[in-house]
């Protein structure tokens, strides 16, 4: 699975997510993960439309998740906001749409609304509603699934138990890699049948408004190293597998082409049940993501 997370100036981003998001298709990826946030689905949408013009795809090979941002999250702004995103994208529906994060700020063109003190400012709302709102835009065959990011499960639980619920979440997409493994809402999510989706997988890139830059380099584990070694792969590649192997649809995010190829390759080998323990012991609730804004 294939994230477009941007990672540079927002104009090089743009062009950029282009570029990789045609070679990502060419080189066998099939499920891209974007958002509005990200600001650059009109550049996502044209490539995939380049993709199915030279006859690369068909648009039901593609599965598109796009995500419900925090200043939307009112009922009444729901379906607007994901019809934005379909515009954009020139696509008449997204295979997954989800709720970006569990909590709802200022609705608005400011997409960090902040007051003078640089706090964000937040709204009231209740996401059960807002839940709702995206069971009709499921209904309106607008999205083909729904979903949720960033909820733990105290806040699954509330959709969960929602009365009159239409539709659960089919997944809940979270940071998760080797220190921190999500083993408890992994095994949550698994008892209720929701999906886990891992993004950060890699650690992260080191984006200074959204990362702690403090936190160790998870690539550069000791650990993962000698069992890429043994391997004959890269670190980056058994933190991808040790995912899949776990159940948990993985999201690598990359902007350099020779990594984007390098990371399909995950599926050419199989780690043993002892690297995976090995794995498992490397646990150490570490948030890359904290979203310093």
């Amino acid at each position: 699975s294939f994230c477009l997370f941007p990672s540079l100036a927002q104009e090089a981003a743009k062009s950029e997510a282009l570029e990789v998001t045609k070679f990502a298709i060419e080189v066998g990826f099939r499920h891209i993960d974007c958002a509005y946030v990200y600001q650059n689905e009109e550049q996502v949408g044209q490539a995939i439309q380049s993709k199915i013009s030279d006859g690369t795809v068909k648009r039901e090979d593609i599965f598109y998740t796009s995500k419900l941002w925090c200043t939307f999250l009112r009922p009444e702004l729901v379906r607007p906001a994901l019809e934005k995103s379909l515009k954009n994208l020139q696509l008449d529906y997204v295979d997954l749409y989800i709720i970006h994060f569990p909590l709802a700020t200022k609705p608005g063109e400011e997409l960090l609304p902040k007051d003078e003190n640089g706090k964000l400012i937040g709204d009231s709302v209740d996401l059960c509603h807002t839940w709702e709102a995206l069971e009709k835009c499921k209904d309106a065959g607008l999205t083909k699934s729904i979903g949720v990011s960033n909820f733990n499960h105290k806040q699954l639980e509330k959709i969960l138990n929602k009365p009159g619920l239409k539709y659960k979440p089919v997944c809940n997409q979270v940071e998760c890699h080797p220190y921190l493994n999500q083993s408890k809402l992994l095994d949550f999510c698994k008892s209720h049948d929701i999906v886990l989706v891992a993004y950060g997988a890699l650690g992260s890139q080191r984006v200074k408004e959204w990362v702690n830059l403090n936190h160790p380099v998870l690539l550069e584990d000791p650990v993962l190293s000698a069992i890429a070694k043994k391997h004959k792969q890269t670190p980056a590649l058994v933190a991808l597998r040790y995912q899949i192997q776990r159940g948990v649809v993985v999201l690598a995010k990359s902007y350099n082409k020779k990594r984007i190829k390098e990371n399909i390759q995950v599926f050419d080998f199989e780690l043993t049940p002892e690297d995976m323990k090995a794995i498992d012991g490397l646990n150490r609730n570490i948030r890359y993501y904290e979203f310093l804004v």
